[in-house]
């Protein structure tokens, strides 16, 4: 089956599956595990920080940062429809007491200057401390330029703020850009970067910032379940990803430029390949057409081992790399059949 859904269903592949099983571990809450140790080096020298927590999700990578930066009643600013806003569960809140502060997302995936400004609560005690802001790189696929993402920063140190990043598939941006990961990161101060999307490995994210950070957030690693024993087996998964599988994303990003451009042909289908930065495409029909289609595109797709997600609006399709140049060619050959039938 070729999976569309996400670049989360990636499968670790054979040559990952041996640096796993010939991984040296040790127990890594005890900080005995030099294969933790060394992938936690690795990506905080990658993205320019001090020191990294390795930990089983972006989910908890992010609300270790944020219960590490904002404290009970604090507010975090960022985006609607960020992840930490929208698909967290509501973690900040439920575990940390924190106040969330959404604002509208623009199309490009940014957030503007002044909806950040107007969000910043003056000191008063009716108001939660503005305490973090937190952007996202990329977003629904969406590069953020390093430009965008300093200028928002530099608004809120000069309220005093902290600022970190959720980097899920920070290295899409890297490599569509050029721009180094540190370049991104530069401007934050915690950055989590996603092992398990993109990049292939099967669990884990980790979480860089400064030392004392990273102290602070160790503790609450343990707090929240994430403590790891021989968790080396996983952490070799990670290191194998970032040596091998950086600079294939263009493969990825090339074939999803392939999909959108071959969509954008079929008529009722509504794809815009300009809107294509990285690995994600946004499908969707004509109003005339839905109706008839939706039905029908399911079983059309199984019979052809394909799977996509479904949406009222319209349809993510994730390039990843268990996605091959004949899957892309049959999807879209697969789609414009059906709306020929």
């Amino acid at each position: 089956m070729f999976d569309f859904r996400s670049d989360t269903v990636t499968m670790p592949d054979a040559p990952m599956r041996q640096a796993m099983a010939t991984a040296r571990v040790g127990d890594d809450v005890y900080g005995e595990d030099e294969t933790v140790r060394a992938l936690e080096t690795r990506v905080a020298q990658l993205l320019g920080k001090e020191a990294g927590l390795f930990v089983p999700s972006g989910t908890q990578s992010n609300l270790i940062a944020m219960l590490t930066h904002v404290p009970r009643g604090g507010e975090v600013i960022s985006g609607k429809s960020y992840h930490v806003m929208k698909y967290e569960a509501g973690g900040m809140a439920a575990l940390g007491g924190i106040m969330p502060c959404a604002l509208p997302v623009a199309q490009d995936g940014s957030l503007h200057p002044q909806d950040i400004l107007a969000a910043i609560k003056p000191d008063d005690s009716h108001f939660p401390q503005s305490c973090l802001l937190t952007l996202e790189n990329t977003h629904n696929g969406l590069v953020q330029s390093k430009e965008g993402l300093s200028a928002l920063c530099d608004i809120a140190y000069r309220a005093g703020m902290t600022t970190h990043l959720d980097g899920a598939r920070l290295m899409n941006a890297v490599v569509a850009t050029g721009d180094s990961a540190a370049v991104f990161a530069a401007p934050f101060d915690t950055v989590s970067l996603c092992l398990s999307k993109g990049l292939g490995a099967p669990v884990g994210s980790v979480l860089s910032g400064s030392a004392p950070f990273i102290d602070k957030a160790r503790r609450l690693r343990k707090m929240l379940g994430g403590g790891m024993r021989q968790a080396g087996i996983l952490a070799a998964a990670g290191l194998y990803a970032l040596e091998h599988n950086c600079d294939r994303l263009a493969e990825d990003h090339k074939r999803a430029k392939k999909l959108a451009e071959g969509l954008s042909q079929i008529d009722g289908v509504i794809v815009d390949p300009k809107t294509v930065h990285t690995n994600m495409v946004y499908m969707s029909f004509a109003a005339e057409i839905k109706d008839r289609l939706a039905p029908a595109l399911p079983q059309a797709l199984a019979d052809q081992e394909l799977i996509i997600s479904f949406d009222k609006e319209a349809i993510r399709l994730v390039v990843h790399k268990d996605i091959t140049d004949g899957a892309i060619e049959r999807l879209v050959s697969t789609i414009k059949a059906q709306l020929a039938s």
